[in-house]
């Protein structure tokens, strides 16, 4: 299906800016554990430099009827300030915006870089090189262990929120849905964005770290593990920030909804909120940004695996040649750290809400996830996929996911991208700042140059391709693999190798050649990367 192969370089670009920005997470929680090792954490009071007039631990109400201006040629914002009579705020949210973000009035403000996260940024991009330079065997093992502590401190936050006064709100709040939000396009964008980006649907990271996948992996059991895993751990985690929400909400005598600004920041001000309210604060601290590295840097492998793979895969020749893929990898990770030095200055978090909104989510995923399906469901064929599945995994699954390739996940997909643009409304920062034209097109460019990979290398394919319309058109959506072949010849000749280290279509990479004769057990597949000559190579590892 050559027309299509646009989807993989789509993934591929995707992939490259999410890794860009998603690591600055991981930076400002390096900040945050850096800022743990006190006695008393710097977020819990007031009397630290970066604090305002307006910080207070203290959200009792106060009578300043009776308050008068002190200095006539003041503003009435600084009069205001001396009398009380102004909005409070809780110090956790000063820390969070004033002392880790040092946040500037708009992206047009770019300002310096702050130097504290700058080298977070490079820790942690150190870490993720030396994580995965190895490949996938290593990262798994190290996964073992990020992937399971979170769990413990995400109870125990848990616990110590649902004790607090105001919990029963938040959690209330959570749980009761606002039905009329359903009309506004946002809710169904983000609804959209957070199960693909959770599940990595339309990234290419589960068809690059599937490629490492023996060939009869129950693929269908996985799939089934990792949803039910994933949506019961975000519903977990989120009982643990919405009961610490209900209780700032009751501290601050305001709305759930107003207690704090929806965004990229709320867990970095939720769960620290959580910390204070425990005893040995400063450890639990600790312990919860480690969790939070944690937990980053398993999707981080996994984004920087991802992009690796599909590299590596493009030019075997020469990355998998003695120490090129580490000195490839090694390039890759500074470039990207340069990059994401924007992402760590003043006006830091604007840039990483654009990058966040158009780059890896929204529209650019679902554009790539209504191709994926109109490949596998309408061109190579919903029931060829079906049997094929069927003859990796050896028993047939649920009808239900046929009927989701061909029908429902297509016009779902395509229809909260059609919403989205009727009802498009410019990008905000905390609901406030409305992002400027030259910004909102910056962004729209993002989402586009992934966005146009797929149309514009199918129609290069075609105009390539010799014949007449009809016989391009033929020639390059035929399969690459009969089902012949696929039944009969590959699962036998993958059964001979025990374990599989290697893509399992990567080429060159020096495994199994399947000596056919060219055009007999393939329809019409002239790619390179499958097979030269007469000779094709299948990515099995040879010894």
């Amino acid at each position: 299906m050559g027309d299509l192969a646009g989807i993989g370089v789509a993934t591929t670009v995707i992939v490259f800016l999410l890794n860009i920005y998603y690591i600055i997470i991981l930076a400002w929680d390096v900040y945050y554990l850096a800022e743990s090792f006190t006695s008393v954490l710097p977020w819990s009071t007031c009397n630290n430099t970066w604090n305002s007039k307006m910080c207070t631990v203290s959200f009792a109400a106060q009578n300043y009827t009776n308050c008068s201006f002190s200095n006539e040629s003041a503003s009435v914002a600084e009069n205001y300030l001396e009398c009380g009579n102004y909005t409070k705020v809780d110090p956790v949210v000063e820390f969070w915006e004033r002392r880790i973000l040092q946040i500037s009035d708009g992206v047009d403000d770019v300002g310096g870089v702050v130097w504290q996260l700058a080298l977070s940024l490079l820790i942690v991009w150190l870490v993720v090189y030396f994580c995965i330079w190895k490949g996938v065997r290593w990262t798994g093992k190290v996964v073992w262990v990020t992937a399971t502590f979170p769990y413990l401190v995400i109870t125990i936050l848990l616990v110590r929120g649902l004790t607090l006064d105001g919990a029963q709100d938040g959690i209330i709040f959570y749980l009761k849905p606002d039905f009329a939000k359903l009309a506004t396009s946002q809710v169904w964008i983000d609804a959209g964005t957070q199960i693909f980006f959770s599940y990595a649907i339309a990234l290419g990271a589960m068809t690059a770290l599937g490629s490492y996948n023996k060939f009869n992996n129950d693929c269908y059991k996985d799939c089934i593990i990792i949803a039910v895993v994933n949506s019961a751990t975000s519903l977990y985690a989120g009982f643990a920030i919405f009961s610490v929400l209900g209780f700032m909400a009751q501290e601050q005598g305001v709305d759930i909804d107003k207690v704090v600004a929806s965004g990229p920041g709320l867990a970095f001000i939720a769960y620290p909120k959580a910390v204070t309210q425990m005893p040995i604060a400063p450890l639990w601290a600790c312990l919860f940004f480690i969790m939070i590295v944690f937990l980053g840097l398993d999707s981080q492998f996994v984004g920087v695996e991802a992009f690796v793979t599909a590299m590596l895969d493009l030019f075997p020749k020469f990355l998998r040649k003695g120490y090129n893929r580490e000195i490839f990898i090694a390039v890759y990770c500074f470039v990207s750290f340069l990059i994401g030095l924007v992402m760590v200055t003043n006006g830091g978090m604007y840039v990483f809400q654009l990058f966040d909104y158009y780059s890896a989510s929204g529209m650019a995923l679902l554009w790539v996830c209504f191709f994926e399906c109109v490949a596998v469901a309408w061109i190579y064929g919903g029931a060829r996929f079906y049997d094929d599945i069927e003859s990796m995994i050896g028993y047939r699954v649920n009808l239900w996911l046929r009927i989701c390739w061909t029908v429902l996940t297509p016009i779902m997909t395509v229809g909260i991208l059609l919403f989205s643009f009727i009802t498009f409304e410019p990008l905000k920062y905390n609901k406030t700042y409305v992002y400027p034209s030259g910004a909102q097109g910056a962004g729209m460019c993002m989402a586009f140059a992934s966005m146009i990979c797929i149309p514009m290398y199918a129609i290069i394919k075609l105009i390539i391709t010799p014949g007449s319309f009809r016989e391009r058109w033929v020639l390059v959506t035929t399969p690459c693999f009969t089902k012949e072949f696929v039944n009969r010849r590959l699962p036998t000749e993958l059964s001979m190798i025990s374990e599989v280290k290697q893509p399992l279509f990567s080429p060159n990479n020096h495994v199994l050649s399947a000596n056919i004769g060219q055009g007999h057990e393939m329809d019409s597949c002239n790619n390179s990367h499958l097979y030269q000559g007469k000779t094709k190579t299948y990515g099995i590892p040879q010894n």
